[in-house]
Parts: structure tokens; C-alpha cells; sequence
């Protein structure tokens, strides 16, 4: 079970990473540094945006669940 939980930690915190990236970018930052210009031609729509924040907040709640019970289940 624990080794369960660690892989699903592994993948939903590779693909947060890959979501947060895909963000657009609101100035300067780092999302600009790691192609920006991509991300102003995928994220032009507000469709593609909406979708992507509701994604990005499932894949962080998955993250949140799994770091929870990893915790729980490995406390002395």
C-alpha cells in the first residue's frame, strides 16, 4: 500500500510540475524562461485556461491526499 501511495506521489508531482509550467505566464518569470511563447498560443483561450487551472488543482489535491496518507501510514 505504501508503495502504492509512493508512486501516485511520484506521478502527481511530476505532472504538477509539467501544469505549472503550462501556466500562463502573468509577467516576466519563470514561465516565460521555459517557452513562453508556447504558452501564449496554447493558452489563448479561456476555455484551455479554465480546463487547465480545474486540472491543476485536482492534480494538487491528489498530491495533497497521498502526502497525508504517506504520513499517517508511516509514523513511528
Amino acid at each position: 500500500m505504501i508503495i502504492g501511495i509512493s508512486i501516485a506521489l511520484i506521478l502527481a508531482s511530476g505532472l504538477m510540475v509539467l501544469l505549472v509550467l503550462l501556466h500562463k505566464g502573468k509577467g516576466g518569470g519563470l514561465s516565460d524562461l521555459f517557452g513562453g511563447g508556447f504558452t501564449s498560443s496554447f493558452g489563448g483561450s479561456s476555455v484551455v485556461e479554465r480546463n487547465l487551472d480545474r486540472l491543476t488543482i485536482i492534480t494538487g489535491s491528489i498530491w495533497l491526499v497521498c502526502i497525508v496518507a504517506l504520513g499517517l501510514l508511516l509514523k513511528p
